[in-house]
């Protein structure tokens, strides 16, 4: 009987201890951490093949003295190319063409973007359609931009200069004067991105809760107090995150100056990003070119830095 006894709990522990194996296999294929590796991994192969590694090659290119024309690749010149960029005139030139657009379209961008918000969550007749008619422009690719605004400025057929010669004014040579390229191309970034800050903007309106407003209006507030004291300070994080995306995107400009002032006239609208594509595909210096873009890197680097820091004291 002895022997019986311990056969059967030598058995009950061996069944236990296999239980306890197929539960511990079991919690693993439960666990959400080798099926999210899993579903990862596609992501992981195309950022490292299509972000990374050009990256790296990017930075190695940028100390050699590689060409389009395959001369010279290979090269190693050290911070030869670096020394240039900093002495280079024309990066100076374009950087400064590429802040100032950044400061001209980053503010309006913002305002007008709150307005037109606002204008549509305080229930103004037909509001589907404003939301359209705001977004819309948003929707449409670089190319149709350039030929509705370049209809818009010819000097002689253009409706700009018709409207303003309909009110005796003289018209204006929107892309080919210094003084008034940089702001036509102002207007048209505005008006073909704003609604996507539209967009941020009425959405974070729309989750402000209603008790705010209600406790304000018991307190005699009206709708300018409402605004300023409830509507602004809650804004205050989706503000934050517009003008950071803002800055980001004003500072890579590249697509509508290129295709309606080319970088001119004589280089006042020439951004840093032409600039780079001109030395690398024009005069074939990709090493060059290389060195630039990193300097540009940086840069953005550092002001996104900057951004953030700021951003986070106002929020404390």
């Amino acid at each position: 009987m002895a022997s019986v006894s311990t056969f059967a709990r030598r058995a009950a522990a061996g069944s236990r201890r296999a239980g306890s194996r197929r539960a511990a296999a079991t919690d693993r294929r439960r666990s959400p951490g080798g099926a999210g590796w899993l579903f990862a991994t596609p992501f992981l192969v195309f950022f490292t093949l299509f972000l990374l590694v050009p990256i790296g090659i990017g930075l190695w290119m940028s100390f050699t003295d590689a060409s389009l024309t395959g001369h010279g690749d290979g090269v190693f010149v050290g911070l030869d190319n670096y020394t240039e960029a900093f002495g280079d005139s024309q990066v100076w030139q374009t950087l400064g063409n590429t802040v100032w657009f950044t400061v001209l379209t980053t503010v309006p961008l913002v305002i007008v973007a709150l307005v037109m918000a606002l204008l549509v969550y305080t229930g103004m007749p037909g509001q589907w359609l404003w939301r359209l008619a705001f977004f819309a422009s948003h929707l449409l690719p670089v190319a149709v931009v350039y030929q509705i605004w370049s209809m818009l400025f010819q000097p002689d057929r253009g409706m700009l200069n018709s409207v303003l010669q309909t009110f005796g004014m003289d018209g204006i040579a929107w892309l080919t004067d210094e003084k008034y390229a940089m702001w036509s191309i102002g207007l048209v970034t505005l008006w073909w991105t704003v609604g996507f800050n539209f967009l941020l903007y009425l959405a974070a309106l729309q989750a402000i809760p209603d008790h705010l407003y209600e406790a304000a209006a018991l307190d005699g507030a009206g709708a300018w107090r409402r605004l300023w004291s409830v509507t602004l300070p809650q804004l205050r994080r989706t503000t934050a995150l517009i003008a950071v995306l803002q800055v980001m995107a004003s500072l890579k400009v590249f697509d509508q100056i290129y295709l309606l002032t080319k970088g001119g006239p004589n280089g006042a609208t020439r951004p840093i990003l032409e600039y780079i594509y001109d030395t690398g595909f024009t005069n074939y210096r990709l090493g060059y070119a290389s060195a630039v873009s990193y300097v540009f890197f940086g840069i953005i680097i550092i002001l996104s830095l900057a951004q953030l820091k700021i951003f986070s004291r106002r929020e404390d």
